[in-house]
Parts: structure tokens; C-alpha cells; sequence
């Protein structure tokens, strides 16, 4: 028997550099700076763009059926909603169940909509022109390929 105990080693933290979950986030965080700065004379955030042309596509929709859409949680779409309730973005109206509500965008949401795409075609296409057509599609794909992965059970 030796006197010397094994300690356990240590773990490798450098290796958490290549974790997918920093990553991400942090491409999220740069992308979401560029998109915003490119929405701000519409006066709005890339994270209301997006609510608002999904609800132009789809039309009024259950608040927990867009969180859904989004892999969003609740609370905080519902915190999202409120500020474009406040602009005049959106409403939100309750449903038949008192515990659902509808979301809608109003005329206003789709004229800031209207305004707003020809500076989110600006970014989509520099985005496109630096990385390519195939190399952005092989990116959407993989992103998709992502979702999936974390939603398996």
C-alpha cells in the first residue's frame, strides 16, 4: 500500500473552448449587435423583427404556440411582447381559457415590418456576400441539425 493517496485529476477546462453552448451564444450575441445596429433606424431589435414578420406569415397565434416557434421560453417572450405592446407593435388579447392569450400584429407592427426589411435585406445580404451562398446554406442546415439534436429525448 503507498502512502501517497491518488488525487483525482484535474479536469482540462481549455478544453471548454470548443463547447458548442459558448459558442453559439457568443455568435448569437455578435449577430444579434449586427442585426440590431442594422434595424436601429427602424427603431426596432432583430428579436422584434422576427416576432413580427412570424406573426405577418402566420397570423394571430397562442402566445405558447409562438414560444414554441421560437424555442423561446414563455416569460421571456411574454416580457418581448410587452414592450411591443407598449409601442404599439402588437396586442395580446386573452383567449377563450383564461390561462391563453393571442397575439396579433397591428397596422403599426406592420408598418415598422415594412420599413424595417429593406434594412434586414442589408444585413442578410452582407452576411450572404462574406460567407457565401453554399457556405450560409451548409450553416442554416447545421443550425437546424442543432435544434433537433437538443430536442431529442
Amino acid at each position: 500500500m503507498s502512502d501517497k493517496a491518488e488525487l483525482p485529476k484535474s479536469p482540462d477546462f481549455l478544453c471548454c473552448v470548443d463547447c458548442v453552448g459558448f459558442n453559439l451564444r457568443k455568435t448569437t450575441r455578435a449577430i444579434t449587435q449586427f442585426y440590431d445596429e442594422m434595424l436601429r433606424p427602424a427603431g426596432i431589435r432583430v428579436t422584434q423583427y422576427s416576432l413580427l414578420a412570424a406573426l405577418k406569415i402566420f397570423g394571430s397565434m397562442l402566445v405558447s404556440h409562438l414560444a414554441e416557434k421560437f424555442v423561446m421560453d414563455r416569460t421571456t417572450l411574454s416580457r418581448n411582447l410587452e414592450v411591443m405592446e407598449k409601442q404599439g407593435l402588437v396586442n395580446v388579447v386573452p383567449g377563450a381559457d383564461r390561462r391563453t392569450r393571442w397575439v396579433t400584429i397591428t397596422e403599426q407592427g406592420s408598418a415598422v415590418l415594412l420599413e424595417a426589411y429593406p434594412l434586414w435585406q442589408q444585413a442578410q445580404a452582407k452576411i450572404r456576400e462574406s460567407m457565401g451562398e453554399e457556405r450560409l446554406q451548409t450553416l442554416l442546415d447545421d443550425l437546424s441539425a442543432l435544434i433537433q439534436v437538443s430536442q431529442a429525448e
